[in-house]
């Protein structure tokens, strides 16, 4: 397994005749958390074997018709997955218990943790969130060989295949250069461990980065089919049915990754924000962006039978960003709150990785492309138009955060000097980009497929216009009529003209004003859950314009030092520090305020913000303590005392913050839905009943 790596800061080692590492002479459970941590390992090591069985054996049985060995290929990924399941179970179970044999758990975890957060520092590594990584592709894999029976062998069998050789992948890179069941030599293990970093010590990114990594990995599969259909050369509908259900269930992760990662930044790290466009931010939003593209562009191939190369290009560029990701976060090339840095070879090898996946997949793409037949045509007013400029516009904003968050990297490499990418820049370019984007939102559900009536559509819109005017003007004037309430006004106008379009949509597929109420409360019922996707997604996507809008605008805060019992005012609040107190948790000590707040003279709530010492390792954070009523959201972060009695504190008031939440959720929500279609969860398209068909349209 190598040599110890020396591990940083103090440990106190115990003598060779009493040490933890002297399993056959100390104890039975010493030496079964031994076995159990072994035994993990070699699991690791089988899978590895598994692994290139499972991308050798398929790719030669599809290609020379061996039925048999197709088949092999979908039993070793029933294997595989419980080794690899296996694996991490072990490494859980070394941090339960505390396993200070494991350099991994020495460095990452206490025993005075609780048990959360001892669980949770799994992942809170580089080790451990790299196998987490490889549980999830291995349990994507697994899940495709239980549900992809309705696919061509041959397809599956080389989808399979290639997602077997990413795993494999992995695999060796986390045995050779990130092992997380190294030991250190023998009666050398430590008393206790080092803890896990602080900041992470909070169930928001306890539940964060499982979620981002189910998004992450869980666009593999449509890359792998996408590899798969090249091979084949074909692309049809019922391929493109086959990847929107994987690309939703990535879609849905991801989205609910990315909000609870913001959620978590939003209240801890007491600055008030929920998005700073931090480099590891970006990370997990430019994937998000392309898959977003790759969703809406394999419905054009489903119903159309066009953009096939485009589909296909956009399915490996969205995987190729998941990468990019990976290897940003954990190549040492960046510096974030949630960034691994780590050696150098580690990142050398995630570049290789990086370069043998990704340049595979697009030469392998630059020369089977051209064999797929470009498919039906279509006017450039068409729901395929609205759809194809949603794609654009989608892929240029990745794009765009792509290079702005590269670009410091490029001009430290050339030598250009230190150049900063921070939000005016993403904000300038990124916002322009996306207006159009949502209004387009509104109008595509309205156009026919191949060739539409635009006049008639926005004929159809006129009252999304006339509510997004009314709202825009109702907002300006409400709000003061100043040049910050422009913003808003718009934003909210748009916001009102996406929400309202998208009912109006619903309420044209029901018939609602031409047709009796008996028969509109019957077309309600046959409505595909694919339309109720659409609808509960583009809702979501207004609510978040709103919380993007309102917050921009109308946030205020105040920094101040104040003595218990004196007071702030902020946004029609009063704050007032009531009270500081010292108290003990249980691996840190706090200050502890009390903080008032009232409106008018009449209490609101009461907040306890903390400022947190921690002993092992030894680092301060910030609690911020937040009052909700479901609109607008108040801060209050304690920070150091002054020295006069006082103590810093940071009070924010975030209004319409919390409609980001509920425009996430929303988002998810009809993902999930659209999931939940059987018509996206069918290896080939079935004509419907007409009635049917009219009113999916």
């Amino acid at each position: 397994m190598g040599a110890w790596p020396p591990v940083p800061g103090p440990i106190n080692r115990v003598p060779r005749a009493c040490g933890p590492g002297d399993v056959a002479s100390f104890s039975p459970a010493l030496e079964m958390m031994s076995m159990i941590a072994e035994f993990g390992h070699f699991c690791l090591v089988l899978a590895l074997c598994v692994a290139a069985a499972q991308s050798l054996l398929p790719l030669l049985g599809a290609r020379h018709g061996n039925v048999a060995w197709m088949e092999a290929g979908r039993r070793a990924s029933f294997a595989l997955f419980p080794l690899i399941a296996a694996a991490f179970g072990a490494l859980t179970y070394a941090y339960v218990v505390s396993d200070f044999s494991l350099v991994n758990v020495i460095e990452n975890s206490h025993t005075d943790k609780p048990l959360l957060y001892k669980v949770s520092g799994v992942w809170g590594n580089h080790e451990g969130s790299l196998l987490l990584w490889i549980v999830i592709l291995a349990a994507f894999s697994f899940a495709m060989s239980l549900l992809g029976g309705s696919l061509p062998p041959a397809l599956r069998a080389r989808a399979l295949a290639i997602q077997a050789l990413i795993i494999t992948g992995f695999l060796l890179f986390i045995l050779f250069t990130s092992n997380p069941f190294l030991r250190v030599p023998e009666g050398m293990a430590p008393i206790n461990g080092q803890g896990l970093n602080p900041m992470l010590q909070d169930p928001g990114l306890a539940f964060h980065p499982p979620m981002l990594y189910a998004g992450y990995v869980g666009f593999s599969m449509a890359f792998s089919l996408a590899i798969a259909a090249l091979i084949e050369g074909r692309v049809d509908a019922a391929w493109a049915r086959w990847v929107r259900p994987w690309t939703l269930i990535a879609w849905v992760f991801l989205t609910l990754g990315i909000a609870l990662g913001s959620w978590w930044a939003y209240y801890e790290l007491g600055w008030g924000g929920w998005w700073y466009w931090d480099p590891v931010e970006n990370a997990s939003f430019i994937p998000w962006l392309a898959g977003t593209a790759l969703l809406h562009s394999a419905i054009v191939v489903e119903k159309r039978d066009s953009l096939k190369a485009w589909t296909v290009f956009l399915a490996i560029v969205t995987f190729s960003l998941s990468l990019v990701g990976t290897f940003l976060v954990r190549s040492g090339v960046i510096t974030s709150v949630h960034a691994f840095a780590t050696d150098p070879t580690r990142g050398l090898f995630i570049l290789i990785l990086l370069a043998v996946t990704i340049g595979g997949s697009l030469t392998l793409f630059a020369v089977r492309a051209p064999v797929l037949k470009a498919g039906g045509l279509f006017a450039p007013v068409s729901r395929e138009g609205s759809l194809l400029v949603n794609n654009l516009l989608m892929s240029t904003a990745s794009l765009t955060v792509l290079l702005g968050t590269l670009y410091p990297l490029i001009a430290d490499a050339f030598q250009w000097g230190k150049v900063t990418v921070g939000a005016p820049f993403f904000n300038s370019v990124f916002v322009p980009l996306m207006v159009p984007m949502v209004a387009l939102m509104a109008v595509g559900p309205m156009l026919s497929w191949k060739r539409a009536d635009l006049a008639g559509a926005l004929g159809r819109l006129k009252v999304a216009f006339g509510a997004a005017v009314g709202i825009a003007l109702l907002t300006y004037g409400l709000a003061g009529g100043g040049l910050a309430e422009v913003g808003a006004a718009f934003g909210f106008g748009l916001a009102a003209w996406l929400a309202v379009g998208t009912l109006v949509d619903l309420s044209e597929r029901l018939r609602l004003g031409r047709e009796p109420w008996t028969e509109v409360q019957r077309r309600l019922r046959l409505q595909p859950r694919a339309t109720w996707g659409l609808v509960l997604g583009h809702l979501g996507t207004a609510l978040v314009v709103v919380g993007i809008a309102g917050n921009t605008a109308w946030k205020q805060e105040a920094v101040q030092a104040l003595k218990p019992g004196e007071s702030k005012d902020l946004a029609g609040t009063t704050f007032t520090l009531v009270d500081v107190a010292l108290e003990e948790g249980p691996n840190y000590t706090s200050i502890t305020g009390t903080v008032r707040l009232t409106r008018d003279g009449q209490e609101i709530a009461v907040l306890h913000p903390e400022r947190r010492a921690y002993r092992t390792p030894p680092m301060p954070t910030t609690e911020s303590a937040i009052h909700t009523n479901g609109l607008s959201d108040t801060h209050a972060v304690i920070g150091e005392p002054t020295g006069d009695g006082g103590f810093v504190t940071r009070f924010y008031y975030e209004p319409a913050v919390p409609f980001l939440w509920y425009g996430a959720l929303l988002m998810s929500l009809g993902g999930l839905m659209s999931v939940s279609d059987r018509r996206h969860r069918v290896g080939a398209p079935r004509r419907a009943p007409r009635e049917a068909r009219s009113l999916a349209s």
